[in-house]
């Protein structure tokens, strides 16, 4: 055949195809055939064609046009030979590929994808930490709380601290049976225990200082073993009405979110990538309603019992699943936020939660401790609490002001009640504020990089202060700063350096600052 290229059609091949589409109808329709066609499409409609023709032919055997149309045809194929095999190579290729995805896929109806995090991160605090510990074990246990000792809690002073390399790992199945529901089921793995942990104090595990990929996220410590993070499903009522359900529904899938606080991209420490007097329940047993009133408007309001994977049933916790407890007898929370997107650039969200927080050991706090938000809060005599109502107010924006540079702040209100088991104490209330501003500098270096620079006051207490047994400090207030920087480094490879320093660590004023130095690998496939 002649070579292919851009080169003139010859007018016979042109009336040549005009011809079979008369007879066989294979072109779409306004289609113009001229000689400024390129070979290469000439010969893309002449395949249609020859399918077609081919088709009717061997219905027809006996139809007197079939002869001439075979000349046709075959002087058709032997002019086009070279752009029809080209064309003919790449459907095959496509067919082939097509199949080995087919053999490949997981499912016809779920999706799996997988995130895994390699983290190398180090705590170095410039000198003794002072943390309010029980002092039982050496003072090495976060989890206990203090005893009071002349009204006053015990303390210990920390200093060990060691880097360490880990892993954290997300797999996830999304599955659709109509193409509009969703279901998710989410595992979980991980080994790590971050160092800033060895600095904090009682109930403060896992807050500052801590990278949220730096956790081992079951209750088996450094395990590796692997757990139920999230299973959900979600359908619509109608085109502006969502529901999801489930035994453990992920908060932060569907509350206080920010383009600059994902934890996959930007801010990412466990205080800074969200409000830290928010979310005593990090995954629950409920539902969310998701209603889009309008562009500009959405609101989303839901009811969850505690069911967190990486806090313990022996210990008292998942209590939505045991019937001592239940759905609503366990730590819950009710919460509706409104969000408020006049165009793409700027998000502003409200959020109120009402919440009723179950004692641990007889005390409030620690990881479904907010708004208090960590710590323990005793009835300020070494007294056992019953269970606590609380109340969470935020204010949270997002505003990309120009394409190269964003800001981000968040105002959260926190009051949580205290109610003494000894009715000869009074109780009260714990009032609190956290405070966060930032900038976002997005396609930094790179398109799809984003620099972050948050500054943080986790909390800062306006009332109830007698009340706390672990979190208190000297009167101190302890304040984060966090600068991050996500480099995808591929489609599927990112790198992310994070440098975090925390001033007055504990709340202690007496405290000299901790710098936390962290750099993960982020994998997603």
């Amino acid at each position: 055949g002649a070579p292919s290229g851009d080169s003139q059609l010859p007018e016979w091949a042109l009336s040549a195809l005009q011809q079979l589409d008369d007879r066989y109808n294979c072109i779409e329709e306004n289609t113009d055939l001229n000689r400024s066609l390129t070979r290469a499409k000439f010969a893309n409609k002449l395949n249609i064609c020859l399918s077609l023709a081919n088709e009717s032919i061997g219905s027809s055997p006996t139809d007197p046009a079939t002869k001439a149309d075979l000349e046709s045809i075959q002087k058709l194929q032997t002019e086009f030979a070279t752009e029809l095999a080209a064309l003919r190579g790449r459907v095959e290729a496509i067919e082939a590929k097509t199949e080995r995805l087919k053999q490949q896929q997981f499912s016809a109806t779920t999706k799996l994808n997988a995130q895994l995090w390699i983290n190398f991160t180090g705590a170095f605090p410039s000198n003794r930490i002072t943390a309010e510990r029980s002092l039982a074990q050496g003072g090495t246990n976060p989890f206990i709380p203090p005893t009071r000792v002349n009204g006053v809690p015990t303390r210990v002073q920390l200093r060990d601290s060691n880097p360490t390399v880990s892993n954290y790992l997300f797999l996830t199945l999304t599955s659709s049976f109509t193409g509009k529901d969703t279901l998710v089921t989410q595992l979980v793995a991980g080994n790590a225990n971050s160092p800033a942990n060895q600095l904090v104090s009682s109930g403060f595990f896992n807050t500052w200082g801590t990278p949220i990929t730096d956790q081992t996220g079951t209750p088996q410590a450094g395990s590796n073993a692997v757990y139920l993070r999230e299973l959900s499903y979600s359908f619509p009522i109608n085109d502006s009405v969502r529901v999801a359900v489930g035994p453990r529904l992920n908060t932060y899938r569907y509350f206080d979110q920010n383009r600059f606080t994902n934890f996959l991209t930007g801010a990412g420490s466990f205080n800074s990538s969200g409000s830290s007097l928010f979310a005593a329940i990090d995954r629950g047993s409920g539902a969310v309603v998701s209603w889009t009133i309008s562009p500009q408007f959405r609101f989303n309001a839901g009811y969850l019992g505690e069911n967190t994977e990486f806090v313990s049933s022996a210990n008292g916790f998942n209590t939505s699943s045991n019937p001592a407890a239940g759905l609503f007898g366990s730590t819950n929370q009710a919460i509706g936020e409104l969000t408020y997107s006049p165009n793409k650039d700027l998000n502003l969200r409200l959020l109120y939660s009402r919440s009723l927080i179950r004692p641990y050991n007889g005390f409030i706090g620690g990881t479904i401790g907010e708004p208090l938000p960590y710590g323990y809060a005793d009835d300020g005599f070494g007294g056992r609490l019953n269970d606590a109502p609380a109340d969470t107010f935020v204010v949270n924006f997002d505003w990309l002001f120009t394409p190269q540079v964003g800001v981000f702040g968040r105002y959260s209100y926190g009051r949580t009640g205290i109610i003494p088991i000894d009715p000869a104490r009074a109780g009260g209330n714990t009032t609190v504020q956290s405070i966060q501003v930032g900038l976002g500098f997005p396609d930094l270096g790179k398109k799809g990089a984003l620099g972050t620079i948050s500054y943080l006051i986790p909390h800062s207490y306006l009332g109830g202060r007698e009340f706390l047994l672990s979190g208190g400090g000297d009167g101190g207030k302890q304040q984060e700063l966090e600068i991050s920087y996500y480099y995808p480094a591929t489609e599927n490879i990112a790198i992310v350096p994070a440098f975090y320093a925390i001033f007055n660590p504990n709340n202690f004023q007496s405290n000299s600052p901790v710098y936390i130095g962290n750099v993960r690998m982020q994998f997603n496939f």
